[in-house]
């Protein structure tokens, strides 16, 4: 086994924000799907440091919203593998949507927004929370599980990703001969 090659987790991260933002088709492996959440949790862990540093509190929730499409996508096509509907996904993310929105304006609102996110999570935050919780639970149980080995009816078997295998390096031309 080979180190792992940071720049090939980049460009999965990269690929399914930009390539696959809304892709919900088709099947994505077990590695792949889990090399994305890593590198999904290194850029939030890094976001949260920076935003306590800047004294503010938004960016972890902006970032949460803006890669709410590709989570989902990248969920949905991690269900499909293992020849589930991808629908469940939404069960988990439209509430942590909501958790998010109502996050960024309680940060914006100051006092009165302090005020507006207790009524809302002594009225229905807490239900949007649990539910969240439960259905994540249930995701990760079923995202850790093999995908079926041959096609399913969300597609083919989807490639092999795997960072510690080396890229094949260019051919190197030949030395050129000495100068007469």
């Amino acid at each position: 086994m080979g180190s792992i090659d940071f720049n090939k987790l980049w460009q999965n991260f990269l690929d399914t924000v930009t390539n696959h933002y809304t892709d919900f088709n088709g099947r994505v492996g077990r590695s792949q799907f889990w090399y994305y959440v890593l590198v999904e949790i290194v850029i939030m862990i890094g976001l949260s440091i920076v935003q306590n540093l800047l004294w503010t509190h938004v960016l972890t929730s902006l970032a949460g919203l803006a890669l709410l499409l590709p989570n989902a996508g990248m969920g949905s096509r991690r269900l499909q593998d293992i020849g589930r509907s991808g629908v469940l996904v939404w069960a988990a993310l439209i509430p942590a949507a909501i958790l998010h929105v109502v996050s960024i304006l309680t940060m914006l609102g100051g006092i009165v927004g302090a005020l507006g996110f207790i009524a809302f999570f002594f009225t229905i935050g807490w239900l949007l929370a649990v539910v969240a919780l439960a259905v994540g639970v249930a995701l990760i149980y079923f995202y850790i599980q093999p995908g079926n080995p041959g096609p399913n009816a969300y597609g083919p078997v989807p490639p092999v990703f795997d960072p510690t295998m080396a890229t094949p390096a260019a051919p190197t031309p030949p030395p050129s001969p000495p100068p007469a």
